[in-house]
């Protein structure tokens, strides 16, 4: 049987932030990152099926999911 649909996910880095982790308590980077899942035919993306904000503590590795508009008020203080 030979599957013809299905979904890929792209992962792509908005902004490097300096925070304090909530896991280790330390003021270190945090990448913010934006995943989006997008559904394929033929392995052409045809539209997006979800997307989601996260950061990752650099010290520690714990990671935290953001809505959007906390990404947005992340992004709009980085500038």
């Amino acid at each position: 049987m030979l599957v013809l649909f299905g979904t890929k996910a792209y992962l792509r880095q908005l902004a490097v932030l300096s925070l304090v982790c909530g896991n280790c308590g330390a003021q270190v980077a945090h990448p913010l990152r934006k995943r989006t899942t997008k559904f394929t035919l033929f392995f052409v993306p045809l539209f997006r099926v979800s997307t989601s904000y996260r950061t990752q503590c650099t010290a520690c590795g714990a990671e935290r999911k953001l809505d959007s508009g906390q990404a947005e008020r992340l992004l709009a203080g980085a500038v």
